[in-house]
C-alpha cells in the first residue's frame, strides 16, 4: 500500500489543497484512496473526503492514546490503495517542546515518508537551509520528497530547482505555480466547509485534480511505501451492540461537523440516524428516540433557520417532553433563544435560556479539559475523570439564566463562561466542546445508552399507569 505523510515547514502552505488535489488525482487514475488529517479539524476532512470519494478521519495526540491512533489508522487504511495523512502546521509543531505531538511523531508513529509542502513565496537559494534543517533536526524521520508550492514562473522555477538539487538529497516530486483560482476563501476558523458549496465543491477538485495530475510526479508519489505492516482492526473495533434506536441527526448546510468515526459507531450500536434540514424541514422526522445536532455555521443561514418557525416549535415541544438529545457549539447556538450576527438578531429554537452573540474574535479555540460534575446526566469519565476535547467558538452566550445547571467544569479552554460547559435542560446538554469517540471518550454509546435509559423509564411509567388505572 501506498502510504505518505504531506507537511510543511509552517501553517498556511498549501498543504491542504494540494493533499486534496493528490487524493482526486490518484483517485481518478483508478486507486482507492483513505485520507487523514492530523488533529481535531472538522473542515480540512471534509474536503479531503470529497476529493477522495470516502469519509475522511482524525488522528489527534490529545483525544486519544497513541495505540487508539495505530489501531484507527490500520483500520481505515486496510484494503485502500493509498494512505495519505495530512498534518496540521508544521512538520515539528504540536504543543509539547518536545514534539512528542508533532507531525513528525505522528509520522514516525506510523512510519511513514514525510513528502514535504514547501510555499515558495519570495524565495530562492534558501529553500535549500530550509530542507536540510527540517530534514536534519529529527534524522528519524523520512522525508520522502519536496513539493514546491506558489512558484512565481519558470525563471523561479529553475532557482529553486537548481538549490534543491544543488545541496540537498531530497527529491523533488512536483513544482505547483502560484494560481489563485487554486485557493479557497476562508472564513473565521478555516476553510469555508464543501457542504456549503454544494456543486461548486466538485468543480474547485476537478481543477485541482488536474493540476497536481499535471504538475506532480503521481508516480513518485505512489512509490512512497509504510515501513509497517501491523494490523490493530480487531483492536480498534468493539463488539457491537443492537440498539434498534432512531436518532433525528441535523445534516445540512448549517451543520455538518460529525466525526465520520463517531457516526461508524452509531452504526455498530444499532442507531439508525435520520438526517433533517434546519432549513427546509417542517419537523423533526418521525419515531425517533433521540435528537443529535452537531456543530457548524448557523448564524451563515440565520434567516433560513429562523424563518422554518414549525421546525423550531416541533423541536422546542418534543425537548420539554423529555426527548434526549446532544448539541455541540452551533447545535448549542440554535437551541437558544436568538443569535445576533452583526446587526441582525433572529430567534432559535429557545430551549436554552440564553441569547448568543457573534464575535470577531475567537472566544474558545484550542484543546479543553472538563471535568464532569456530578449533575451530567450520562457520562463518567473513564480513566483520570479528565475529559480531553476541543472548541472552536467566535460567539457566547448572553443572558445566561442564574440557575443554570452544567455538566462540566472547565480544567483548560474557556467552555461557556471560562468555567463553565454543558448545558443541561431536561434531557438536553449542549455544550460548546466538541467530543470525539476515542478510547479516552466514549461519549456516543454513553449517549447511546442514557437514551435507552430514557426509553425504558418511559415505558415503566406507562406501565405504572396501567397498573394504576387497573387497579
Amino acid at each position: 500500500m501506498t502510504a505518505l505523510y504531506i507537511s510543511a515547514a509552517h501553517k498556511s502552505s498549501g498543504k491542504t489543497i494540494l493533499s486534496m488535489g493528490l487524493c482526486a488525482a490518484l483517485k481518478n487514475r483508478g486507486y482507492s484512496v483513505q485520507a487523514f488529517k492530523k488533529g481535531p479539524d472538522y473542515i480540512d476532512p471534509a474536503w479531503l473526503g470529497l476529493a477522495s470519494g470516502k469519509p475522511c478521519h482524525n488522528l489527534d495526540f490529545f483525544t486519544s492514546t497513541t495505540r487508539f491512533i495505530q489501531s484507527q489508522f490500520y483500520h481505515y487504511a486496510a484494503n485502500n490503495d493509498v494512505a495519505l495523512v495530512e498534518g496540521n502546521k508544521g512538520l515539528h509543531d504540536g504543543l509539547s517542546l518536545d514534539g512528542s505531538d508533532s507531525n513528525a511523531a505522528l509520522a514516525k508513529l506510523l512510519n511513514l515518508p514525510v513528502v514535504l509542502v514547501l510555499d515558495s513565496m519570495g524565495i530562492t537559494r534558501g529553500i535549500a537551509p530550509m530542507l536540510k534543517g527540517l530534514q536534519s533536526f529529527d534524522p528519524e524521520v523520512r522525508v520522502a520528497g519536496v513539493i514546491l508550492n506558489k512558484v512565481a514562473g519558470s525563471r523561479h522555477k529553475s532557482k529553486l530547482v537548481a538549490a534543491v538539487e544543488t545541496y540537498t538529497d531530497i527529491p523533488i516530486f512536483g513544482v505547483v505555480g502560484r494560481d489563485r483560482s487554486l485557493e479557497l476563501d476562508e472564513r473565521h476558523l478555516g476553510l469555508i466547509p464543501g457542504n456549503e458549496l454544494g456543486s461548486e465543491a466538485g468543480g474547485f477538485i476537478q481543477k485541482l485534480q488536474a493540476r497536481v495530475s499535471e504538475e506532480v510526479d503521481l508516480d513518485k508519489i505512489l512509490a512512497c511505501k509504510s515501513t509497517d505492516s501491523h494490523d490493530f482492526k480487531l483492536e480498534f473495533c468493539k463488539k457491537p451492540k443492537r440498539s434498534g434506536l432512531r436518532i433525528a441527526i441535523a445534516r445540512d448546510q448549517s451543520f455538518g461537523f460529525y466525526y465520520p468515526a463517531d457516526l461508524d459507531r452509531f452504526a455498530e450500536l444499532g442507531v439508525t440516524l435520520v438526517e433533517f434540514d434546519t432549513s427546509t424541514d417542517a419537523g423533526l422526522p418521525g419515531s425517533i428516540d433521540g435528537l443529535l445536532i452537531g456543530g457548524g455555521f448557523p448564524e451563515t443561514k440565520l434567516r433560513a433557520i429562523s424563518s422554518n418557525r414549525s421546525l423550531l416549535i416541533d423541536i422546542k415541544v418534543k425537548l420539554s417532553n423529555g426527548l434526549p438529545a446532544y448539541a455541540e457549539c452551533g447545535g448549542l447556538m440554535y437551541l437558544s433563544r436568538s443569535i445576533q450576527f452583526n446587526d441582525l438578531i433572529l430567534p432559535m429554537v429557545g430551549t436554552i435560556p440564553a441569547d448568543v452573540v457573534m464575535h470577531k474574535t475567537p472566544q474558545g479555540r484550542g484543546y479543553v479539559q472538563l471535568e464532569s460534575t456530578p449533575a451530567h446526566p450520562w457520562t463518567g469519565n473513564p480513566g483520570t475523570g479528565l475529559l480531553n476535547a476541543h472548541e472552536f467558538h467566535y460567539s457566547s452566550l448572553a443572558n445566561l439564566a442564574p440557575d443554570t445547571q452544567f455538566a462540566y467544569r472547565v480544567k483548560r479552554g474557556h467552555g461557556i463562561d471560562g468555567t463553565n460547559d454543558g448545558i443541561m435542560v431536561g434531557n438536553l446538554l449542549a455544550n460548546y466542546c466538541h467530543l470525539r469517540q476515542t478510547d479516552t471518550c466514549e461519549w456516543v454509546d454513553q449517549f447511546v445508552d442514557f437514551i435507552n435509559q430514557c426509553k425504558n423509564s418511559i415505558h415503566d411509567d406507562h406501565d405504572k399507569q396501567k397498573r394504576s388505572q387497573s387497579n
